[in-house]
């Protein structure tokens, strides 16, 4: 690459929704995990799945067809949950995305990215880090500090914090829902 072109690439962690394809940065991304157990929280909004325990840790989980208006999630061998690493007030908080699949990692050149569109997004500009194009198939690329909003991540943060409602509850819960 003796041209002067300073080309950087960056890798993605592809998803689909809905028949369409997204994806994560990979370095905000901690883990993968096969659809399990949620524990629901009543009076949370409807795409909030409900939480799950991470190793000891509770962990918010956000439906993302039901987040991005998609129509109702259809929980398929397929199915996984996202974990990833969100910024909310100079903090990282820990939240996870139920999706229909994930597919492998991508990765973009810098030319291989495009701005998001202004006009006939169904999703918020601001949401989207860029569109990356592969062959003749679009990603979206999401901002995973924007896509998850104040309000999520004030949900999560008082899942975590609430009092009597560890990790080794909702594992009792679900047991108990089991039985």
């Amino acid at each position: 690459m003796n041209n002067g072109e300073n080309k950087t690439s960056a890798q993605y962690l592809s998803f689909v929704l809905d028949g369409k394809l997204f994806a994560f940065d990979v370095l905000k991304t901690r883990e993968v995990l096969s659809y399990t157990r949620i524990t629901e929280i009543p009076c949370t909004p409807d795409y909030v799945a409900g939480v799950l325990n991470l190793r000891g840790s509770v962990v918010t989980v956000m439906d993302f067809r039901r987040k991005f208006n998609m129509g109702e999630t259809t929980i398929t061998p397929d199915s996984a949950i996202i974990i990833v690493e969100a910024n909310y007030e100079d903090e990282m908080v820990v939240v996870g995305a139920l999706v229909d699949a994930v597919k492998g990692v991508l990765r973009f050149d810098s030319n291989q990215i495009e701005p998001p569109p202004r006009v006939g997004m169904k999703l918020s500009a601001e949401l989207i880090n860029g569109i990356g194009k592969k062959e003749d198939e679009f990603v979206v690329i999401l901002n995973v500090d924007r896509v998850f909003s104040e309000d999520d991540l004030n949900l999560v943060k008082e899942n975590i914090e609430t009092p009597g409602y560890a990790a080794g509850e909702a594992v009792a819960e679900q047991a108990a829902a089991a039985v």
